[in-house]
This record gives C-alpha cells, sequence and structure tokens, in this order.
C-alpha cells in the first residue's frame, strides 16, 4: 500500500480545524488535475457513522473518508455584476449579503416567473475570467463553469462537444432569457433631489390650504414621504409630521409633512419652478417625484397621470430624453378636469429600465414579482472571449436555485454551505480544500476490535464517493476495504467511478472472506436521452463494461437503474435493452428508481422537458404535484423491469457470506438508495 510519505506534494504550515483534535497538515501537489486543489489531512477521532433508523437504508454504519470534492462545479460572476433586489434595485454581487431578499425564478407548469427569494450562503473564490457579450451589449464577466438560463434551457460559459469537458455551453446560436442590461442609476446630487421635489410636489402630492401660507404632501407611502422630508431639509425648509387620515377600511392611513412660514413657502415656490435648463439628473429625479406622487404599476402596465398639461408635457419630454416610448390616454374625471395618462410602452424590459434610471422611492410600485420571464430584448450571445487572467467572483445560494444578473437568469449552486461548519467557506474552500482523513484505516481497525462491535454491515458511497479523484493518490478507500477484509466484515461499495476496477484483487478477498456486492447506476442505454438527460456523465456502455469486468473477476456487481423518466426512458423496448445487456454483462442484481423531481431539480427540469418534450408537459404536471411520481406509475415501471428480467434474468453468483467469519454477521445487503434520492440528471 503506498503510504502518506511516499505522496510527492508540499507540505504548508498546520491548521487547525474545528471538529478535529490535532491540527490538519495542508499539503498540496503539483500535478495538473490537483493544481490549486489543498488537502487538508486530518486525523479523525472516529470513522464509523451510524445511519438514522428514520432514512429507511438497508443497512446501519456507514464510512466516508473524505470531506469536500475536487470535482465540484463552480458557478460565479465577477462582483461588479448588478443583482436584482426584492426592492427594485439592483446590487453588486461583492455586496449581496446573506439573508438580502433578491429576485428569482420559478416554474408554475406553464411559465418560469420572477418571485422574491432569499440568499442563503455567499462566498468568494479565484477563476479564470470570461466575456460574455449579448447583442444589445449587456456584457458579463463569470467563470467558465457559471451556467445561465437560455432559450435551449441551462448552460455552462464553455465546453467541448467531446472529451472530459463535453457539456452544454452558450454558443453564439442561443438566446438568453431575461431583460437585458440594467441601468445605471442615478447620481443623488443637488440637480436630482430639486427635480424629485419638483414632481412630488406638483403632482397631486401636493395639499394646498385655503391660503397657500401652510402647504403640505399627504401619502400612505412613508418611503416617498421621508425621501421629500429629507431633501426639503436640505434646502432649510423645515417640516413637521401628522397623520392627515386614519386608516379606514381597505384604505391605509394617510401621513403627512408640512411646513409654515414666509421664508419657507416662499422655498417650496421656487423648488417647484420650472428650471431654465434642464439637466440630465433633474430630468431623473422629476420623473421619480411624479412617479411617486401619481405613478402606478399593476399588472404590468406603468401609468403616470396628471390633470396640468404642463406637467403632462414635462413628463413627456423628460420620458424622449431617455429614449422611452410611451402612449397618451385621456380619461374625464369630471366634466372639467380630464387626466392625461402617460403609459410607458416596452414591457418588462423597459419598466425596470425606468426604475434603475429614475430610482423612485416607493418599493411597492416597483414590484415585478409574477411576471413571466418572456424575451423581448436582444440577448443573442455574440460572443464568449476568455480575458487571459483570474479574477476574484463571487456566488450566492437562494431559495430558487437562481437569480438575476444584469438582466439575465442566473444558476446558482446549492452544495456549497455544508462546508461552512469546518469555518471553510462555501466558495473557492469547497471545491479547493478537500478534507481527507489519513488514519481511516488505523481508526476503522481500533473500533472494529470493540467488544461491543458486532460484525454489522458497511456501506461504503451513500454520502461521499469514495472513488472520487484523490482517491488514486491517497488510496484511503482501498486501506479502508484492507482493514474490513482482515475483520472478514461484510461491505459494499456504490460509485460512479470507473477508479472502481482498480480494487477488483481487493473486492475478491473480501468476497471470500467478508461478504462484498459492488453497485453502479445505469439509467437508460438510449443515446438520445442519455445525452440529453445526463451530458455530464460517462457513458452508460462503459458502466455496463465496468460491471462485465467485475463479474469477470467473480465480484458480485449490480445496477440502479436510475433515474427512470415516465414517457422518456420507461418504454418496455427501452428498459429491456437496459436489463439485457446488464444481465448478459453478468450483473447479480438490478433495481428501478422512478425520476425524483426535488425542489430546485424540479425547477430547472421542466423547462427542459418543455423544449425537449412539449407534449409531454401536461402528464408530468400531473404525476409530479409533489416529488414523486404517483405509487402506481413507480409499480408500472418496475413492473416492466420485472418482466424484462424473467427474459433476461441476472447472474447466481456463488454465496457470498465469508467461509470463515470471525463471529457471526448477517448477509451483505446489495447497495440501495433512499426513495428520496435522485440521481443526476445534468439539471443541478
Amino acid at each position: 500500500m503506498l503510504t502518506f510519505s511516499d505522496l510527492r506534494g508540499e507540505q504548508r504550515p498546520a491548521v487547525d480545524l474545528p471538529l478535529f483534535d490535532a491540527p490538519a497538515t495542508l499539503r498540496t501537489f503539483d500535478s495538473p488535475e490537483f493544481r490549486g486543489i489543498e488537502f487538508y489531512e486530518v486525523e479523525a477521532k472516529s470513522i464509523l457513522n451510524r445511519v438514522p433508523a428514520a432514512s429507511r437504508m438497508p443497512f446501519e454504519w456507514t464510512i466516508n473518508v473524505y470531506r469536500g470534492c475536487s470535482h465540484s462545479c463552480v458557478y460565479c460572476c465577477s462582483g461588479d455584476t448588478p443583482i436584482l433586489m426584492a426592492d427594485g434595485r439592483s446590487k453588486p454581487l461583492a455586496e449581496v449579503r446573506v439573508g438580502d431578499d433578491i429576485y428569482g425564478t420559478v416554474w408554475d407548469g406553464r411559465y418560469r416567473r420572477y418571485v422574491t427569494t432569499q440568499v442563503l450562503a455567499h462566498w468568494q473564490t479565484v477563476k479564470p475570467a470570461y466575456r460574455v457579450t449579448l447583442e444589445d451589449g449587456t456584457k458579463i464577466i463569470a467563470s467558465g463553469d457559471h451556467r445561465f438560463l437560455t432559450n435551449r434551457g441551462w448552460k455552462h460559459v464553455t465546453g467541448t462537444e467531446h472529451g472530459h469537458n463535453r457539456r452544454s455551453h452558450l454558443t453564439v446560436n442561443n438566446e438568453l432569457m431575461g431583460t437585458g442590461q440594467f441601468a445605471l442609476p442615478p447620481k443623488d446630487g443637488p440637480e436630482y433631489r430639486r427635480g424629485y421635489l419638483c414632481g412630488m410636489i406638483r403632482g397631486d402630492g401636493l395639499l394646498r390650504s385655503a391660503t397657500y401660507s401652510r402647504p403640505g404632501f399627504a401619502l400612505v407611502d412613508p418611503e416617498a414621504l421621508g425621501r421629500a422630508r429629507s431633501y426639503l431639509t436640505e434646502l432649510d425648509v423645515s417640516t413637521t409630521g401628522f397623520v392627515f387620515q386614519k386608516a379606514v377600511g381597505a384604505r391605509g392611513q394617510l401621513d403627512a409633512i408640512r411646513c409654515s412660514g414666509r421664508q419657507s413657502v416662499g422655498a417650496i415656490g421656487e423648488i417647484v419652478a420650472w428650471p431654465y435648463a434642464v439637466s440630465v439628473q433633474w430630468c431623473k429625479g422629476f420623473l421619480a417625484g411624479i412617479f411617486d406622487a401619481e405613478g402606478s404599476y399593476s399588472r404590468g402596465i406603468l401609468r403616470i397621470s396628471n390633470t396640468d398639461p404642463v406637467v403632462v408635457d414635462q413628463i413627456t419630454s423628460c420620458l424622449r430624453r431617455f429614449g422611452f416610448a410611451f402612449a397618451i390616454e385621456t380619461r374625464a374625471l369630471n366634466r372639467s378636469k380630464p387626466a392625461t395618462y402617460v403609459r410607458l410602452l416596452g414591457g418588462l424590459r423597459e419598466h425596470l429600465r425606468f426604475f434603475h434610471t429614475v430610482d423612485p422611492a416607493i418599493t411597492r410600485k416597483r414590484t415585478i414579482a409574477g411576471q413571466a420571464v418572456k424575451n423581448n430584448a436582444p440577448l443573442r450571445v455574440v460572443s464568449v472571449e476568455p480575458l487571459g487572467f483570474e479574477i476574484p467572483m463571487y456566488d450566492i445560494t437562494t431559495g430558487t436555485g437562481d437569480f438575476i444578473a444584469n438582466g439575465v437568469v442566473s444558476h446558482n449552486c446549492f452544495a456549497r454551505p455544508s462546508h461552512t461548519y469546518l469555518n471553510f467557506n462555501a466558495g473557492e474552500d469547497f471545491e479547493r480544500k478537500v478534507v481527507v482523513k489519513v488514519n481511516a484505516a488505523e481508526v476503522l481497525r481500533r473500533e472494529l476490535r470493540r467488544p461491543s462491535w458486532r460484525g454489522a454491515h458497511v456501506a461504503m458511497g451513500t454520502n461521499t464517493d469514495p472513488y472520487q479523484r484523490c482517491e488514486g493518490r491517497y488510496r484511503l478507500t482501498r486501506g479502508v476495504l484492507e482493514v474490513l477484509r482482515d475483520f472478514r466484515n461484510p461491505c459494499s461499495v456504490l460509485t460512479k467511478s470507473p477508479l472502481l476496477t482498480r480494487d477488483i484483487d481487493l473486492f475478491a478477498e473480501l468476497v471470500e472472506t467478508a461478504g462484498f456486492s459492488a453497485s453502479l447506476s445505469i439509467g437508460t442505454l438510449d443515446e438520445e436521452v442519455w445525452r440529453s438527460t445526463e451530458p455530464g456523465t460517462p457513458h452508460p456502455r462503459a458502466r455496463v463494461a465496468a460491471v462485465r469486468r467485475l463479474r469477470e473477476a467473480g465480484i458480485p456487481c449490480g445496477v440502479l437503474i436510475a433515474p427512470i423518466l415516465p414517457r422518456i426512458s420507461d418504454s418496455p423496448e427501452q428498459l429491456r435493452t437496459v436489463v439485457r445487456e446488464v444481465a448478459e454483462a453478468g450483473a447479480t442484481h438490478m433495481a428501478p428508481i422512478t425520476l425524483h423531481l426535488r425542489r430546485g431539480v424540479k425547477e430547472e427540469f421542466m423547462p427542459w422537458l418543455e423544449r425537449e418534450y412539449p407534449e409531454l408537459v401536461a402528464e408530468y404536471q400531473r404525476l409530479y404535484r409533489g416529488a414523486n411520481a404517483p405509487k402506481a406509475t413507480q409499480r408500472a415501471i418496475a413492473g416492466r423491469v420485472e418482466a424484462a428480467k424473467r427474459r433476461h434474468p441476472t447472474a447466481r453468483p456463488a454465496s457470498t457470506s465469508p467461509r470463515e467469519a470471525r463471529r457471526p454477521t448477517p448477509p451483505p445487503a446489495a447497495p440501495a438508495e433512499p426513495e428520496a434520492t435522485q440521481l443526476s440528471l445534468g439539471f443541478d
């Protein structure tokens, strides 16, 4: 066995990790596959983990020798990427914090819609930068692993058509989904503030007294009232607040501010005067103020109303200055006072541009929750360019699994926050700091010597893959299996890695002395379905070949036919093909698992289904009201597999019970997954 002193690499100063008594040895390796990854070699206090009875697993004990994963995907954008917040404003990604309310999207069965969600985690990493340029001029700096929602589903920034980095990625034929780049906010200076007050005061927010000696504002929304009062204070106009009208029925309370005194009244007159030279910032402030006073935004319609033709002319003049298209509508409020409505055209894209350009104070008038994600912006990918250097990047985890980055729907990562309890961050640390329990074999040997240990079955691979890449260097899994062999303790392995075949010799000894079985997952052999649903996994026929190698060596090896997609990969012919080839490879057992759509996966799976199999959308909506397909569907699929197995029976291996057991042990159970476990579909 390779010892740790044989490993070639650079040893760094030791560091402390929570949950471990002794400091961890920090090591790096110069080989290409581990460049930039830090391995924290720790002395584990225990290695056997008891499985809770509530999990319904067919075994009580597991072993995990690694924590963290060097295979992890990274989804990240540059820190200055503007993120759409729940208040309708934008904030740089680097400044977003855990607990912030932002916009994400959900699939309602027909459309993907904008909804508010919360930031659950936020982290920083360093990655090679790529610039994605869209037809409307939107530019986003992101890592090659980041994913965006396109008209053809979720796609990585970069990828290849063949080889280890083969995955769905952006091309010039793709169009991103969203509204397009966000507009820059106004500069909060004197011109903007005077424009805001002019719009607010000339709007119907102004209540005049009979003598015009106590002008004031009365509004339901405290945000606009507070902004106006603050701006007036800066102009040396003192105000007092009071309740103008108490809440009655469905009507909210009207709070008000007012001022008195000749000087204040004169100042108000100057503020509302039309400027001789209208600046850009004054226009932005005026539109924000008039919208807060008399604007509305409901059901995707943005309007500003006024009865004064001069005010309406100023509204339209300012809108033209920023290139907004609008329609004029006139409605008679009464015989003497017709009201003019200025309606902004262009849909959600232009509405967001208006909000970001002028920044009204009232957030309830800026909500886009419930609106469908539809494109009316030219968001075709023009280019994806490597910048040739690494930069700090950021990512977040949200309740919906996505967020809106500079006007396009952007994917995020779910798994990373689990690394934080080791005092690692959930970003770069997750993929570059792997905890390695270097004494796993020694600790296991000590634990198996205990008189209380009764030789229970131990399952490996039920949480972290025991054959991830660094196992090829550390060989800890092999060491653990050697201890289990020495103690003649029954065990099993579940993995997706072809590295499994490295230990065939050891598996043979375990079969003879303890009892052992292995399992691989093969959901389909349909080439088109596999490429569409699991583009990042090894070819299923390569997995069949691994089963054959194990069986030729006399190792009990079965297959989890998972996940099986109703009406996509569940036909009798498709299932017969899997069963036949797996049986011909000599598999000792097979078990079907029907597609499970947990939260997060479902929101990505359904748009893919609508694109690839639109005729099945209604049926999947009926089948997957929850996470699982109906029991009747699961039984029907299981019945087809059983029928195929009767035509192509699995092999009957010799007993895997130990020939010379140290103590009585139950026969080893085939590894299985709980009903709620979902194998990768390429959507997570």
